[in-house]
């Protein structure tokens, strides 16, 4: 199996086409304050790199989240669509935007000192602290 696939999605109210050219095959999940203020519970994400295509950006806002990220949702149904770097363009695309699930497989969880205690996954993952992210990547929010 390949590290990437090519994967397409749409927002809820199909306005908003993404296909991500070099999507990973694997999913991520962020418990940081402001992704779970996002999304309602924990950001499950694919990091899908820099060659996205979106079709309907007329009906995306992106919303300017911090120095070093930016998110999308659609205006039109309210989908949020991904979390963005700015200074690499690397898309963070949420899970369940895209048509197919197949080949992913749950590795990451990012921020685990932020998660509450009232939820917790089964699965067998890395984890990262906020200052291991920050510390890693440049960033974090």
């Amino acid at each position: 199996m390949s590290d990437v696939t090519e994967r397409g999605g749409h927002c809820l109210c199909g306005a908003i086409h993404i296909t991500a050219k070099h999507a990973s095959n694997k999913v991520g999940a962020c418990h940081c304050s402001m992704c779970r203020r996002w999304c309602g519970g924990p950001l499950l994400e694919v990091d899908c790199g820099s060659d996205v295509i979106i079709d309907g950006e007329e009906h995306m806002t992106v919303f300017d989240s911090s120095e070093w990220a930016e998110r999308a949702f659609c205006s039109k149904c309210g989908t949020n669509l991904f979390y963005r770097l700015k200074g690499t363009q690397q898309h963070q695309i949420l899970v369940g935007l895209f048509d197919s699930s197949e080949n992913l497989a749950f590795d990451l969880q990012v921020f685990t000192d932020e998660k509450p205690s009232f939820y917790s996954f089964a699965e067998k993952t890395d984890m990262m602290t906020g200052a291991e992210v920050i510390a890693k990547f440049g960033g974090g929010d």
